[in-house]
């Protein structure tokens, strides 16, 4: 195994690499339990899908707009559409649960002498919201927000502003997503990748490579030389 060398940042997507985006439906009793894993997975696919269209479209909304969108169209789908289940499920998506190796992997990053940082399309409220929720603003140095440059991921310019905010270059960040369009995406950019393939996915054919892929972020200390 080749570790990363010269890496002076380690940064996180947010939604299903540091935060689990199904513990929303999992913890609405409101959905029938039979119903949640396909709820989830609607819900998840349509509010990328329209952060991919409203970029390509030049009508950027922030990520709450979207997601909230996104679960209309899944509620009316699955004939489960009422004011009070929207409510809670909104509610629910600011207190997602983080992934159980997450915060001793950042404690583990910063002991070792590197930044941390999220770069999300998730509004800077939502954001700050399941960050302090989950106790990890403590461990990260920043937290970015793709609505700085009012566009999402995969457009570069995303990319860009995690360098300039964090005063790094590309080479120097090793970037961690869940998403494999995303992992690519930062590899084509220029980003050493570490794809966090939580879920089983094939690999894309997309520009870019990941650098290393893993099932877990406990393994991604393992993968990094300390910063000199």
């Amino acid at each position: 195994m080749t570790r990363l060398t010269g890496i002076r940042a380690c940064v996180f997507d947010a939604y299903g690499t540091i935060f689990d985006f199904a513990s929303a439906a999992a913890r609405c009793p409101d959905i029938p339990e039979d119903r949640r894993a396909a709820l989830t997975a609607l819900w998840r696919d349509k509010q990328v899908q329209y952060t991919w269209l409203r970029s390509l479209q030049g009508r950027y909304a922030d990520f709450w707009q979207v997601t909230g969108e996104a679960l209309d169209f899944t509620l009316d789908t699955l004939g489960l559409a009422t004011p009070a289940l929207r409510d809670r499920l909104m509610e629910l998506y600011l207190t997602l649960s983080a992934f159980p190796e997450v915060p001793a992997t950042l404690r583990d990053l910063r002991a070792a002498g590197f930044k941390t940082a999220i770069l999300s399309n998730g509004s800077p409220a939502m954001l700050d919201a399941v960050v302090r929720g989950a106790g990890l603003h403590v461990l990260l140095d920043a937290v970015l927000s793709v609505d700085a440059v009012r566009v999402f991921k995969t457009d570069p310019r995303v990319y860009e502003y995690s360098l300039r905010a964090l005063g790094v270059r590309a080479e120097e960040v090793s970037f961690q997503s869940s998403n494999a369009w995303d992992a690519y995406a930062a590899s084509a950019f220029g980003m050493r990748v570490v794809w966090c393939n939580r879920y089983g996915q094939r690999r894309e054919r997309l520009p870019g490579a990941p650098d290393h892929e893993v099932r877990s972020l406990a393994e991604l200390p393992g993968l990094l030389a300390a910063p000199g």
